[in-house]
């Protein structure tokens, strides 16, 4: 389970209230718990890397450190975008069944800010039916008027596509 989640009574996973980093993709805002946010960089030049899912742009050297980098827009199956001067890559430290605590690049359109949001104004992830997976939403925030969806980064993250790109040292 991770840290930005709780076991409510009934058994439902619900965000934790706290310190979240909001970011835009298209039209929509997302949350991350700043916890997992190491730093956000502006776009750099990516090393494809062969065979990897699309969403997987390829890897960064970030001062030394080979990172992969996921396109979000991608992940989600969401209209392409140009990059803009306020496109920038958000460097998180995501959990991995294994244990390993890799760091991963996501490519997101612009960053909001840092949210402090309540547990009063945190709804847990709509049922959608069957057919939808929204194990990656940790609950929608209302925030100024505006809903942000909170995700586990952990899950929204593949361990499978990343076992194929994360250097050994890092597991």
């Amino acid at each position: 389970m991770s840290s930005a989640t709780l076991e409510t009574p009934a058994g439902a996973t619900r965000a934790a209230a706290g310190k979240y980093l909001t970011f835009v993709l298209g039209r929509e805002s997302y949350g991350v718990p700043v916890l997992k946010v190491r730093e956000i960089i502006r776009i750099t030049d990516i090393t494809a890397v062969p065979q990897m899912p699309p969403y997987i742009k390829g890897v960064i050297n970030l001062r030394g450190k080979i990172v992969p980098v996921m396109d979000l827009r991608i992940k989600f199956a969401l209209a392409k975008a140009e990059t803009t001067e306020r496109t920038c890559i958000i460097v998180v430290q995501v959990s991995l069944p294994s244990g390993a605590k890799p760091h991963v690049g996501l490519i997101v359109d612009a960053v909001e800010e840092v949210s402090n949001i309540a547990a009063g104004d945190i709804e847990p992830t709509p049922d959608f039916g069957g057919s939808l997976d929204t194990d990656y939403l940790l609950g929608m925030a209302k925030v100024s008027g505006a809903v942000k969806a909170l995700l586990d980064i952990d899950r929204v993250v593949s361990a499978e596509a990343l076992a194929r790109i994360v250097p050994r040292e890092s597991h």
